[in-house]
């Protein structure tokens, strides 16, 4: 491991924001296999656990811009807070609602609504902090370590729920997860106020930044080819993990805590890739990085999707999503080494699509799934992430120049 990786916990903000991050992203993946088994006991339909997902994306979609911009015009601190707090009383009133037996699968999908209109506030705001508490040098580390504990999350979250699940029900999950969004807010109360660098940008209106925001990112083509190049797998493939309920069924014939199983595993792919761009260091062969571990990723899927084994499944699945987690961070501290600070809350945005697109590419991979089975969908979409990572590879000169045009752009802000 690269000696100076843990540097970075020297600085007391990081410490705490690292927390909070991990807090927060433990209660929604916990939350992810809860709402999943709700809306299967409610429908014990594909396309509710779509459903539930779509309204997750729409919003997200629609406001990430908006939360974008914001986050390049306001207090970051309190807009993090303020946006904890309001997913805090939407999963109490969930709760309440499964206390008084009134719960209905319309109302998973209203609190789902109001997560995807919350997140682009949150998640932008999240990472601009980081990016300005630890600095260029070190940025690529924070997206890994904040990443590994992420991933950490999808192991015990999903884990801790079905247990929790097994033995106190739904209503237990939920009361874990307020206490866990609750413990992320108080988290942030230890990280200082932070402002916008560029505050002339607050005078002018929210349609201006954010056409604005989309005019640097036409300019810079760097950026705009690594952030679709980053969307591939999430819309394509990641999508998978949403359709793991009916693929423990229908395959290996397995209850909840086979999807426990399978989702804690791919948490703890996901951390091994964390921990192996951790280890790198910050290499400069990005690239290369990125594209074969993108290729893996889809190939390694299509392995465990093909896998009659429940067991023999699992090492596939494990290096899949190790692949995955570890093109994806590349991927998201590439984007950041490469936008200027001015939009930086705008442009990671726009890589909340990432968040979005997932649960759009939910829905056809559940109306496949619905006719040829959930095993069949997903390797459909293993073999059309090959060949589109290929393709893109071929034909953009701008992603085989990326590693180029991240040196320049340091060298350039390091004048």
């Amino acid at each position: 491991m690269d000696p100076g990786a843990l540097a970075i916990f020297s600085e007391q903000q990081f410490r705490w924001l690292l927390l909070s991050t991990t807090c927060f992203f433990f209660a929604m993946q916990g939350q992810m296999l809860t709402r999943s088994i709700l809306a299967w006991r409610l429908t014990e339909q594909a396309t509710a656990l779509a459903t539930i997902n779509l309204v997750v994306a729409v919003p997200m979609l629609l406001v990430s811009m908006l939360g974008g911009t914001i986050t390049d015009r306001v207090e970051r601190k309190q807009l993090v807070v303020f946006g904890q707090c309001f997913l805090l009383g939407n999963e109490a009133l969930i709760l309440t609602l499964l206390l008084t037996e009134q719960l209905q699968f319309w109302h998973i999908m209203c609190a789902g609504f109001i997560t995807g209109c919350v997140l682009p506030f949150i998640m932008p705001a999240r990472t601009a902090i980081t990016a300005d508490v630890v600095g260029p040098e070190e940025l690529q580390s924070a997206i890994a370590y904040t990443s590994s504990l992420i991933n950490l999350s999808r192991i015990s979250g999903p884990a801790l729920m079905g247990l929790v699940i097994s033995g106190f029900e739904i209503i237990g999950a939920y009361t874990l997860s307020l206490m866990l969004y609750s413990v992320a807010v108080a988290c942030m109360l230890g990280v200082d106020r932070n402002r916008p660098h560029h505050s002339k940008k607050s005078e002018q209106t929210l349609m201006s930044d954010m056409v604005s925001g989309f005019r640097y990112l036409g300019k810079n083509r760097p950026v705009l080819i690594c952030l679709l190049f980053g969307l591939l797998p999430m819309l394509l493939a990641m999508p998978f993990k949403n359709l793991l309920v009916m693929l423990a069924e229908q395959v290996w014939a397995l209850g909840e805590a086979g999807v426990g199983t399978l989702m804690a595993v791919s948490g703890v792919g996901g951390v091994l890739g964390s921990i192996w761009i951790i280890r790198r260091g910050n290499s400069p062969n990005r690239l290369t990085l990125m594209f074969y571990s993108t290729l893996a990723f889809g190939i390694c899927l299509a392995v465990f999707s093909r896998t009659e084994s429940f067991y023999l499944a699992l090492p596939p699945l494990l290096a899949a999503t190790t692949f995955a987690s570890a093109a994806q961070t590349i991927n998201n501290a590439s984007i950041q080494l490469l936008v200027d600070d001015e939009f930086r809350g705008r442009m990671s945005s726009l890589m909340m699509m990432s968040f979005g697109l997932t649960p759009i590419g939910v829905f056809p991979m559940a109306l496949v799934a619905d006719q040829i089975g959930s095993a069949n969908a997903i390797f459909g979409a293993c073999i059309i992430l090959v060949i589109a990572t290929v393709g893109f590879y071929l034909l953009s000169p701008t992603l085989r120049r990326l590693d180029q045009s991240i040196e320049m752009r340091l060298a350039k802000a390091s004048k």
